[in-house]
């Protein structure tokens, strides 16, 4: 199975100077199935052993193939099921269209991932089967509720910070508040290689 995401950014450069950047379109392909899915914030094409099926998110509609389900909720969510493997499920996160800085954007979330071989890898795969990680030496930081802490994980030592991120599965409009740890200098010590290790040429690219 191979999942790429492409990423866009802000309309324009916000006052603040800082530049948000959201998944906007996905791609993804099984060869042994034959299915290559594009799924985009304006649309979804399907295709299934030659044959192709577009859809937009103002659908509601349910597809079962051989190797592929799909489930669309309309303006919400895409339930993508392969058989005998995995399930994804995409969001569609809409802001106001004439908002001038910021754009509607997808989230994307694996369930079954305990069924991924161990070999599974990439920005997110490598964690899917967990990491050994400890946390100590909590400090102040910059904002009260946000502490700074050193983690110790895969032989490096991390200077990290508290904060919150949201799991929108149950909540696609307000999503629902995890604690993380945040690594910064784009995850350098935490993940195998190099970020730029991760960027492909093509949405249906591998490595």
């Amino acid at each position: 199975i191979l999942v790429n995401g492409e990423i866009i950014g802000d309309k324009q450069i916000p006052p603040n100077g800082k530049i948000k950047t959201y998944f906007w379109r996905f791609g993804i392909i099984h060869q042994k199935l034959g299915v290559r899915l594009e799924v985009s914030t304006q649309d979804i094409t399907a295709f299934q052993n030659g044959k192709r099926v577009k859809l937009l998110w103002s659908d509601t509609a349910s597809l079962k193939g051989a190797n592929v389900d799909l489930h669309l909720t309309k303006d919400r969510s895409l339930m993508i099921t392969l058989r005998g493997s995995v399930k994804f499920v995409i969001l569609l996160h809409k802001v106001w269209a004439k908002h001038p800085y910021h754009r509607d954007y997808l989230g994307f979330y694996t369930l079954d991932s305990h069924l991924l071989s161990p070999s599974v890898h990439g920005l997110l795969g490598q964690f899917y089967k967990g990491i050994e990680y400890e946390v100590s030496d909590l400090r102040p930081g910059e904002v009260p509720e946000k502490p700074d802490a050193t983690m110790f994980v895969k032989g490096q030592e991390l200077n990290v910070n508290r904060g919150w991120q949201k799991d929108f599965r149950r909540d696609v409009k307000n999503g629902e508040k995890v604690p993380c740890w945040f690594i910064h200098s784009n995850g350098t010590g935490l993940i195998d290689g190099k970020a730029s290790d991760y960027i492909m040429s093509g949405l249906f690219k591998r490595f």
